[in-house]
Order: C-alpha cells, then structure tokens, then sequence
C-alpha cells in the first residue's frame, strides 16, 4: 500500500470511527438510564457469547501470534474475562443502588445522596498481549454501569479484531457495542474522540500520545501502562517455592505481559541457587523446552528481534548470560523465545531501562531490604511489585516504602484476577483503575444529591439568609466562618 493509499484508508478508518460514535451519542439520548434487567441482560449475553465460542477465541490467538497455548488463552483471555462479568452480574443491583451519605447539622432535615448515572460512550483501547481480556473486562464494568461502548483493537491482532466483532454482533447494535480495528495511526484518531471516558491499556509511550490526543475534548482518562515490575526474594524465603511461582508468572504468555515479573532481586549469596531452581521449574513446566505447545510465540519478528537486541547489549556491557534452553533453529522461526536468565547486568543497559514484555529475566545481587528499596524507588513507579518473604515486619515496612500500582505477597500476577479488587497503576505505570465495584464507578458519574425539607419555605438555612442579625453572625461564627 503506497502512503496516499494509506492516508485514504485511514481517513476511512475516521469516517468510520465519527459515524458510529455519533450513533452510539444519540442511542445514548434516547435510553439515558438502562434499568437494572437491561443490564443484566446484556452482561449474560456477554458472558454466553464468550462460552459458545471458546473454539473462534482460540484459533484467532493462535493465528495473531503464531502460536498461543490453547490453556493460556482459555485460562486469561476467557476464564478471566468471564469471572469478572459473574461477579458484576452478581452485584450489579447493590452497585446501582443510590448510596446515603451524611448530612451536616446545618443542613438538617436535609438529605444527601449519590446516585450513580452512566457517563454515556465510553472508549476502549485494547493492547495485542491479551487482546480478548483487556476488551471485555472493561466492556463488562463499562456495560454494567450503563453505558455504549466502542473497542479500538490492535493492529497486531486482526484475527481477534474479527473474532470479537463477529461474536459481539450476534448481540449487540453497533450503536450498543462497536469493535473496530485499524493501523496504528488510527489509534490517534480513535482517542480524538469526544468520548465520555477513555480507557487504553498499553505502554507508556503510547500512553502520553493518547492523553495528548484526548486533551482538547478534555476526556476523562483510565491509563493502564506497564513499567518494570520488581520482584524481592527475602533471604529467609525457600528459593525453590519463589523459583516455582516466578517461572510460571515469566512464562504464562511468554512474559508478554504488563505484570510479569521484569527482574528480581535477591540477597547477595543466593544468585547460584536461584539458577539452579529456575532451570529446574523450567524443564517441569515445558518438558520439551520452547518448542512445547504449551508455551507461546512471540507476537512477531520485530519484537523477536528486540529481545535478541536486548539481550546482546546486557552481554556487551557485562551481564552474564544464562538461557534455560539453547534455542534451536526449528523454535526460532515459530519465534518461540525460551526463558533466559541476566545476572547482575549494568544499570545502564537495555535491560534495566526498558520494559522487558518477554522472556527475559535480569536477576540482580542485593544488600538486604533496605538495598532493595532504594533501587525500587530509584525508578518509575512500576504497574507491580512482587514480595518473597515470611517477615510481616518487612512485608508491611516495603508496602510503606514503596509504590506501585498492585503488590501480590509470596507469588506473582494474582492481584490482576482478584474480581474484587482495583486494577491500576500509579505514577509512570498510569492511573485510574477498573474491574469490580472501581470498575462500575470509573464508568459512572458519582452524582451527588442534596434534598432539602422543611415546613413550608422554613429551613434551618433561612437564619442565615440577609439581612443578617446578631443570630446569624452567631450562627456564622459556630460554623467556623
């Protein structure tokens, strides 16, 4: 496609993105306030369309990434997609109910309240790591909370792009749910529209380019981005469990995934045990090594060859290299990428500077807690943390140390799929957060409602109303003022 191709289609492409936003606004004008049974309705629809077509789910993953392991994407694209709708389902009608708040004396017998009112089209940008999950998780909180939702899919996935939007439309009117895919330039225009909320997940790059694109509307904005997820192994912790939880978290998606564990710390001493433990759990986990069914493809050669660069500059500037598997000619071009180890590398490489987003793993020599902290907090504020230690003594000293966007104690990933708790980063690794209760809320206007009584025209303001008289200003004064 030559460049005046290319502009065309993607002027399409924003044709496309401005007539259906326009039809979502003004279905949105028509039903302001879906009732508690609509929806329900179309959370079920969700959750049985995701069940009746686990086999599509499954071939466009393998097809997007060459290979993706069929029990990765049943477990993280749909299982995980589907406990989170149950449990909207399930409290959908205490979430919607209007919450009582305080009413100072002052403003007796008044009467305050929040009620929760859908926002109207919300948009949603779904990164290629879990394209399914990362769609639907937010289109649960966001249909939950009574909204039209638009799904910007990525570039890198088209075959889910058409599974998703197949499946949604055996559902869903455009003008209720709208998939739609697109080249990386119509990301910007996709996040240009006047949505009344925006969600992207994805890197931080992009991120700052899609809050500049939102910034003239003034759209409200949920960033999910990723960063270098630390993980501290405590000298009294047993290497063997640590080792066990920290492959299976590296491994799972091939570590393309925002909370991997991007590189550990360990007390100095405990390097060689370590080695030892992972390469051990690796040959558990894929007894036939990268080329197994069950470990998963890089997405595409370009980042294949980011890694390989990655990897190349850590050994240039010193880093000891130790693959778990020596990669052999057959698993290169399925870009099956085995887990390799990067021990003490330079703080100045690659490696250390960038978001990993695969299986590559910097393992690093410290001098006790205090060392690690200070190497946590020399860097952006990382999307998770990851703690190996039997002392809640120190458990409770890092957390106030620290910050990140979620921490997991003693394993790794699982504070994603607790359904009851927020999803989010802080600092560098974005803000906002979604999934259960935050998810309803971040796709709600949290309305406050003040209801005033009294006999006739009297209240307990009219005191203070001019002309103002000695009980006034005492009024006044007992008020603070």
């Amino acid at each position: 496609m030559n460049s005046a191709q290319q502009e065309a289609a993607n002027t399409v492409a924003a044709t496309d993105f401005e007539s259906i936003f326009e039809a979502q606004k003004a279905a949105y004008a028509n039903c302001r306030y879906p009732e508690y049974q609509d929806r329900q309705y179309k959370l079920k629809s969700l959750e049985d369309l995701l069940l009746s077509h686990r086999e599509d789910i499954i071939a466009a993953l393998k097809a997007d990434f060459g290979h993706r392991c069929t029990e990765e994407t049943r477990l993280a694209e749909i299982g995980g997609s589907v406990i989170h709708i149950r449990y909207a389902r399930k409290h959908l009608a205490k979430w919607m109910l209007a919450k009582r708040r305080a009413t100072s004396i002052w403003f007796l017998p008044g009467s305050n309240r929040i009620q929760a009112q859908p926002v109207g089209v919300v948009g949603i940008m779904a990164p290629w790591n879990y394209p399914i999950n990362l769609a639907v998780v937010p289109l649960a909180s966001a249909l939950a909370a009574g909204n039209r939702v638009m799904i910007k899919m990525s570039e890198y996935t088209p075959e889910s792009t058409k599974v998703l939007k197949a499946i949604l439309a055996k559902a869903f009117d455009e003008s209720e749910v709208a998939v739609v895919g697109g080249a990386a330039e119509a990301a910007s225009q996709f996040a240009e529209l006047p949505f009344d909320h925006l969600l992207f997940t994805g890197s931080s790059n992009v991120g700052r380019k899609v809050m500049a694109a939102a910034a003239p509307n003034l759209t409200p904005l949920t960033l999910e981005l990723g960063g270098k997820s630390p993980v501290i192994i405590a000298a009294d912790y047993p290497m063997e469990v640590a080792a066990s939880r920290i492959s299976f978290g590296k491994l799972l998606n091939a570590g393309q995934t925002c909370v991997a564990p991007d590189y550990v710390l360990l007390p100095r001493g405990k390097i060689d045990d370590f080695v030892t433990w992972m390469g051990r759990k690796y040959i558990d986990m894929l007894p036939a090594g990268a080329g197994s069914d069950d470990y998963t493809a890089i997405i595409d050669q370009r980042n294949a060859n980011r890694l390989k660069a990655i990897l190349d500059d850590a050994a240039a500037k010193g880093a000891t290299i130790v693959p778990l598997e020596q990669a052999c000619e057959t698993n290169n071009a399925r870009r099956k990428f085995p887990l390799t180890l990067v021990l003490n590398p330079s703080s100045d490489s690659r490696i250390m500077q960038e978001e990993l987003f695969g299986p590559l793993l910097p393992v690093i020599e410290t001098d006790g807690l205090e060392d690690c902290i200070q190497r946590v907090n020399a860097g952006d504020r990382p999307l998770a943390l990851y703690y190996f230690g039997n002392s809640q003594l120190e458990q409770d000293y890092l957390l106030r140390q620290t910050h990140s966007g979620g921490v997991t104690v003693n394993d790794v990933l699982l504070q994603y799929l607790q359904v009851s708790q927020p999803f989010g980063g802080t600092g560098n690794s974005g803000f906002g957060s979604y999934h259960g209760w935050e998810g309803f809320r971040t796709f709600s206007h949290m309305k406050p409602v003040f209801t005033q009584r009294g006999l006739g025209d009297f209240t307990g303001l009219n005191l203070l109303r001019p002309p103002y008289g000695p009980l006034a200003r005492r009024l006044i004064t007992m008020m603070g003022g």
